[in-house]
């Protein structure tokens, strides 16, 4: 939503200004058509040609997300860290075997169904039973699974990134296009000479436009886009590194209560509940 508004607010601004300054509109209407087939089909052909499909198809599933409001609220992890209570209770007081069904079947586990928002996410379910699998199995200790889950989280950072820095080079080569299009422009003009003055002078201005729309395009649109993408990436890491420290402070002996409230400590502070706020959720799910 954010996004839509401020590129309304740059279009505004920028035309606006243009228009009450006494700029003729037209020359840029007249010429947007052809700039922008220009510079958006130079674009389009150049990320596909330096990328992988793989990272096509995230940067697109990233656009998506750009629009959306962030599904990481304090009600998400609030939900999180109850069901890490939860199954940690448990575990604590019928023994690690006890989690083994609800480990090897989370879809059909009652912890589980009892937060959906969290339990319907594939990737978080996927990341807390492969390392509960782990400290029920009993081969690694606390010091391998942290090396582990650190080495996953940090694949997962790079995976993630991969479409930032995809969207980072196409705002890097726009203003590039840009200038490509105006010399296209200024080619014709200078094979049209014998045009008069006034002729020229709309032919040079529909060249500069091409310059003109590269830059706003960079700055305005894709750069931002990029920037939006990658707070989502860093939000998404966030969860897990969540997970991560609650699983690592049970696994050192602390009890339920205190696993969670490492958890919680490294949430960001304008998601992150008090510890007042998780310990009445907490009890009010039991």
């Amino acid at each position: 939503m954010f996004v839509i508004v401020g590129w309304l607010i740059v279009l505004v601004c920028v035309f606006g200004v243009y228009i009450f300054h006494g700029g003729n509109i037209m020359v840029i209407m007249k010429a947007l058509p052809f700039e922008l087939i220009t510079i958006g089909g130079a674009t389009m052909g150049a990320f596909l040609a330096n990328n992988q499909m793989k990272v096509v198809k995230a940067t697109v599933k990233g656009l998506g997300m750009c629009f959306k409001g962030s599904k990481y609220t304090k009600e998400r992890y609030m939900e999180l860290m109850a069901l890490m209570y939860d199954i940690l209770q448990k575990a604590r007081k019928e023994g690690l075997m006890a989690i083994e069904k609800d480990v090897e079947e989370p879809h059909e586990s009652e912890l589980f169904k009892k937060y959906p928002a969290v339990g319907s996410d594939h990737h978080v379910v996927e990341f807390i039973t492969d390392y509960l699998r782990m400290m029920v199995s009993g081969n690694l200790n606390a010091h391998e699974i942290e090396s582990l889950m650190d080495s996953e989280i940090e694949t997962h950072h790079h995976e993630a990134h991969a479409a930032v820095a995809a969207l980072q080079r196409v705002a890097g080569g726009l203003p590039a296009f840009g200038i490509v299009a105006a010399v296209l422009g200024v080619v014709n003009t200078m094979g049209s000479v014998g045009q008069p003055p006034a002729v020229l002078g709309g032919m040079i201005g529909s060249a500069l436009v091409g310059t003109f729309l590269g830059i706003l395009l960079a700055y305005a649109f894709a750069e931002p886009l990029a920037g939006v993408l990658e707070q989502k990436v860093e939000e998404n890491g966030k969860e897990l590194q969540c997970i991560r420290t609650t699983l690592l402070a049970s696994m050192q002996g602390y009890n339920p209560s205190t696993a969670i409230e490492f958890g919680r400590k490294v949430l960001y502070s304008t998601e992150r509940p008090t510890f007042i706020e998780l310990e009445s959720y907490v009890k009010g799910k039991k």
